[in-house]
């Protein structure tokens, strides 16, 4: 593992363009407070103003949402900290190797130097790279956390993001609890070149890892989770869970139908397409995100599930994730049930 504690000055701001793809549907709820602004400089909207139905909210407003459009129901992308926030019980987060930076070995440059992109990045977002990951505890139940932050250069995978999920995979193996990651990223850094796409086989390994420790792992994925990401670690859950409307695929589709001269559906590659054709396990509104994630950790640890009204769940959950995770559960326990959720003895 290369790592640098010093980055050049920054110039210009990044232009990072992911294509994702969305449908949309009109829903009721309250009206935002503002109208939108003009477009900033260069036609971009306020990234507070919904692409969906341009509804506009203030920044309090949104963090008190969730960052989810109260009128149509769109999702936000959110930080990698912010989501901590919504997940991890207060003060349970614990951070670890937060000093890991991204060296530049191979001296890349475009149309700027890497290190100047690299340090804008963290002058942006105040974090060392697009991962951040932990110990920590949601709903009570300890796990190990990583969350991904598409702010930092696109969320790509360089070579401390692989760093930063296989010692949170070491973690969870040590301590013997499961890990839940959310990713949102366009896939491989390519500033690292052959040292980003080594991550996709280091993370795979790490997860192989999880699997022969009989530790459970569950992964949820944000818009987008393309590229390298998903090909490596996004994409090997035991209980994949996805956001309202995400993007996972490879490539995008525009890339997918220039490439293969097919007319896509309007629905390519996001998460109920992904659902419905048996790809992932839950699709789950962030409101209910924490909650649901709750219960897979009570279930993975033993304890009891709180019982719920039939009416009160959006979906049911699907046999395949259940029976994957009940086929782990046969194995060894995961440390003593009473520090895990379950009941004391």
């Amino acid at each position: 593992m290369w790592a640098t504690l010093m980055c050049s000055p920054v110039s210009e701001e990044v232009d990072i363009h992911v294509e994702v793809a969305r449908t949309s549907e009109n829903g009721a709820g309250a009206s935002p407070t503002s109208s939108a602004p003009a477009p900033a400089s260069g036609g971009r909207p306020h990234p507070n103003t919904c692409p969906s139905c341009a509804s506009h909210y203030r920044d309090d407003e949104l963090h008190a949402a969730l960052r989810v459009c109260r009128v149509c129901g769109y999702h936000f992308p959110v930080g990698a900290r912010e989501r901590i926030e919504q997940l991890a019980d207060d003060g349970s987060f614990r951070e670890f190797a937060d000093d890991l930076r991204s060296a530049d070995p191979l001296g890349f440059a475009d149309l700027r130097p890497y290190l100047d992109r690299l340090a804008e990045a963290e002058l942006k977002t105040d974090l060392s790279d697009a991962m951040v990951a932990g110990g920590a505890r949601i709903e009570g139940l300890p796990c190990s956390l990583v969350t991904m932050d598409f702010a930092f250069m696109g969320g790509s995978m360089g070579s401390v993001v692989g760093e930063l999920f296989t010692r949170a995979c070491d973690d969870a193996v040590a301590r013997s609890v499961p890990l839940v990651s959310v990713s949102a990223s366009g896939g491989a850094r390519m500033q690292e070149n052959i040292l980003a796409l080594m991550q996709m086989a280091k993370t795979t390994v790490a997860v192989d890892s999880l699997h022969e420790a009989r530790v459970p792992y569950l992964s949820v994925l944000a818009n987008p989770t393309t590229g390298g990401v998903i090909a490596s670690f996004a994409a090997l859950g035991d209980v994949l869970i996805a956001e309202p409307g995400a993007l996972m695929s490879f490539a995008g589709p525009r890339v997918v139908q220039q490439t293969t001269g097919a007319t896509l559906p309007p629905d390519f590659g996001l998460a109920e397409s992904s659902f419905e054709h048996g790809l992932i396990d839950l699709v789950v509104p962030r409101a209910e995100l924490r909650g649901t994630v709750g219960r897979l950790l009570r279930l993975c640890a033993g304890g009891t599930l709180t019982p719920v009204e039939p009416t009160s769940m959006r979906e049911a959950p699907q046999p395949g994730a259940l029976g994957r995770l009940f086929r782990l559960l046969r194995g060894r326990g995961h440390g003593p049930a009473e520090q895990n959720g379950g009941p004391h003895a």
